[in-house]
């Protein structure tokens, strides 16, 4: 089967069927606990009944049309969107690698508007902004750079933490500051409220758009249903995707203020963003982030499971990190993919992020008792690996 594809993925051999909640089902009868949930993309878990219902009522109805046209799930999405997120308006998209350069042609168009030589992006070192040549360009990592240069101009890194340094970068080129609440990619590293706070006054007296990536982040993942919510601080524009729409592709530019005015008929464009079948979907994941207590909940059994993991003392684990259910374990001496291995063969899915981190991302509608089944699988998983060292270390 693998010659088929091209060898982008490692991919595990794991052939899956199907789902249910946040257990998932081998084609060989072998059940799973997902921690994964597609990478944060399933929020609702598997086989949630409100979602299969919407999406077989609307692929019944209509799948696709033309953005020349707008749908009554399009129009309900945008609305209910932009009240919870508390912005303006909304650009639909695919993917958050689309959402993510769609914000950047906005920063741009915006600087340039200024003056023509205003279009420099700052972005974060650890960053990742996506797999496309721009988006890979903002990606402040360079193991993602290797063999696929030469690159987009006009971006500039800086580094996380360091107010001064930023300070020093904002000058009267820069367009737009663009940070990921907390760096999913770059090991569940979450940023603190001083530093965001700081670099938002630097913008707003600078005149630059302080931009968010909340592609993995966002939508509920957190606790809240922005993670700058959590955090104190409000951007102009906030690209989202992953889980809004339950596994259903979509991508989301969310603009407030000047920000809203900025693109016009002809400077941006999708074939199938917004389209009635990903919007039907996403109404039902809006609709239930929206019930009483959800996103609590979600709070709720992330620091239930934070302390879980603390609670083992255990000699792999140096650490736990994260804001409800994005969620990462820095792992010490060994390669972390060694945990996620010896997690799938007891029957939980997890996967990695950085150099040395187990990520965490359950579908939000996971129970308690799921937590908690994964979480010992987790332990055993973690014991496997040490005793497989116990000589080294």
């Amino acid at each position: 089967m693998k010659e088929i594809f091209m060898n982008t993925y490692a991919r595990t051999g794991l052939v899956l069927d199907h789902g249910v909640g946040a257990r998932v089902f081998s084609t060989e009868g072998k059940e799973y606990i997902d921690f994964m949930a597609g990478i944060g993309v399933s929020s609702l878990g598997h086989g949630h009944p409100k979602l299969v219902a919407a999406i077989a009522a609307q692929a019944a109805k209509m799948i696709h049309v033309s953005n020349y046209f707008m749908t009554e799930p399009s129009v309900k999405l945008a609305t209910k969107l932009t009240e919870m997120a508390g912005y303006d308006n909304v650009f639909f998209c695919n993917s958050g690698a689309e959402a993510n350069e769609g914000m950047f042609k906005l920063a741009r168009k915006y600087g340039s508007l200024k003056h023509p030589d205003k279009n420099v992006i700052v972005t974060l070192r650890n960053s990742f902004h996506g797999r496309t040549i721009t988006t890979v360009t903002a990606t402040g990592q360079d193991k993602f750079h290797r063999f696929f240069g030469p690159f987009t101009p006009g971006f500039v890194y800086a580094e996380a933490e360091d107010i001064a340094g930023l300070d020093k970068l904002l000058g009267p080129n820069v367009c737009a500051f663009v940070f990921e609440p907390i760096q999913g990619e770059g090991g569940v590293r979450p940023l603190s409220a001083a530093y965001l706070k700081a670099d938002e006054k630097m913008c707003r007296e600078r005149d630059i758009l302080f931009c968010a990536d909340e592609v993995q982040s966002g939508v509920g993942r957190t606790g809240a249903f922005l993670a700058c919510e959590r955090l104190g601080v409000r951007p102009d524009v906030t690209a989202v995707a992953k889980g809004l729409a339950g596994g259903v592709p979509i991508g989301a530019i969310l603009a407030r203020g000047a920000a809203a005015d900025v693109l016009q008929p002809g400077d941006h464009g999708t074939t199938f963003g917004g389209g009635p079948l990903a919007a039907a979907a996403a109404l039902v994941v809006l609709g239930e982030l929206t019930s009483p207590g959800f996103l609590a909940e979600i709070d709720a059994k992330g620091k239930h499971l934070m302390s879980h993991v603390d609670s083992f003392a255990h000699p792999l684990v140096k650490d736990v990190r994260g804001m409800g259910l994005m969620i990462g374990i820095g792992i010490k001496n060994i390669d972390p993919h060694e945990v996620v291995d010896a997690a799938r063969a007891r029957g939980l899915l997890v996967l990695t992020a950085g150099e040395d981190t187990v990520r965490l991302l359950p579908p939000l509608v996971i129970t308690m008792k799921d937590i908690d089944e994964g979480v010992a699988i987790l332990k055993l998983a973690l014991d496997d690996v040490q005793n497989a060292h116990k000589q080294e270390l």
